[in-house]
């Protein structure tokens, strides 16, 4: 799926994983009803807001991080997680670095995270919770069967906009062999395409926390998921003007940058995609660039290159299908590329070039 959010979090989220060792030696300390902090880095730059404690260099263990818990001290490990280097350690951030947190554990693990860009975790007795900083990051670990639940539902939620992204494919097809597709048309799909990629990141997001009781919601977000991310680059490069996967992306990366409350408005969806340069490609196909653009998104006719057709074909590769979504030159549609035409890019021999070629000429033909 396309990567819209930092990756910095999601590593430390995977080192605390349900079956992570990690994981088990702080459910350990949270069963017991205690409290922990833990630094994840054993760096210069840690060592020099440490004070007292006493230097271990031992291999880690959750038996050994809950004995070394009940102390009251911070637990220093290696950046993998797999020693355990001090204990018992007084942590002494710059107190000028800011922090929203009020218990003293809370606010030193969100200082140490904050100035060393290093994964801390903070185990609360109170509230029984793990709390996960990265920089300026900070999550709170749910409950196993919360996040089963949540993903559960979220899968739920994604079936549904699913079909409704289907219905409007197909309705664009018609549109489409009718030769009556407007903007209006191609921005409906592409807003629910949007939505369907969004909810599936939060999908993703989840299955980090869940780490190996995430295998069945995987197995879902597969299934549902097959093949989306190419139908999603086919779609923009149909209609809105890309002519590689990056220009694609470059738009799909734009729909991502929209506030949810904005994505839900197509008016401002429309608007929005009007003012991306790319995008002007597709008023130069439809006559020359002579109309406005505001007249020719109320107006049909929009043309299509073929991709979304492409994407579908089951017997081409999908190295073939990269490398003509990537290389095939704006100007050209595949519903008139020749054979010549597709064998000219790279990564399409002759025999995938007359296949593809020979499927437009009998698409064409039954439109006709």
């Amino acid at each position: 799926m396309f990567s819209r959010r930092g990756s910095e979090i999601s590593t430390t989220l995977s080192l605390v994983a349900p079956g992570a060792p990690l994981r088990s030696g702080l459910d350990r300390i949270l069963q017991a009803r205690m409290g922990a902090l833990v630094v994840v880095g054993d760096g210069p730059e840690v060592l020099s807001i440490c004070t007292g404690g006493f230097l271990l260099d031992t291999e880690y263990s959750p038996q050994r991080l809950y004995e070394l818990a009940k102390m009251d001290g911070a637990i220093i490990l290696s950046s993998d997680g797999r020693r355990i280097a001090r204990a018992n350690v007084h942590l002494m951030p710059d107190p000028k670095v800011p922090t929203s947190e009020t218990g003293t554990r809370h606010r030193t693990a969100e200082r140490v995270a904050r100035s060393l860009r290093l994964p801390v975790l903070s185990v609360s007795e109170e509230q029984s919770v793990i709390t996960v900083y990265k920089g300026e990051l900070r999550r709170s670990l749910s409950a196993i069967t919360a996040l089963l639940s949540k993903s559960n539902q979220a899968l739920a939620t994604l079936e549904r906009y699913k079909n409704r992204l289907e219905e409007v494919i197909n309705r664009l097809d018609n549109l489409e062999a009718a030769g009556a597709v407007n903007f209006r048309d191609v921005v409906l799909v592409l807003q629910r395409f949007e939505m369907v990629r969004r909810i599936s990141e939060e999908i993703e997001a989840s299955l980090v926390e869940l780490g190996s009781d995430g295998r069945l919601v995987s197995l879902q977000l597969n299934e549902l998921t097959s093949g989306f991310e190419l139908e999603y680059r086919s779609m923009v490069e149909d209609y809105m003007g890309a002519c590689s996967i990056m220009e694609a992306d470059q738009v799909i990366e734009f729909l991502g940058s929209l506030e949810t409350e904005d994505l839900l408005i197509m008016e401002r969806v429309g608007k929005a995609l009007l003012e991306i340069p790319l995008c002007s490609a597709v008023w130069k196909r439809i006559d020359g660039g002579g109309s406005s653009r505001q007249n020719q998104s109320e107006g049909e006719g929009l043309p299509g290159r073929g991709m979304r057709e492409l994407a579908r074909m089951q017997d081409v590769p999908v190295n073939v299908k990269t490398a003509i979504l990537n290389g095939l030159p704006s100007d050209i549609s595949l519903l008139d590329a020749s054979e010549n035409d597709l064998s000219a890019i790279h990564g399409v021999n002759p025999t995938w070039a007359r296949v593809v070629a020979q499927h437009f000429r009998s698409l064409v033909s039954v439109r006709n």
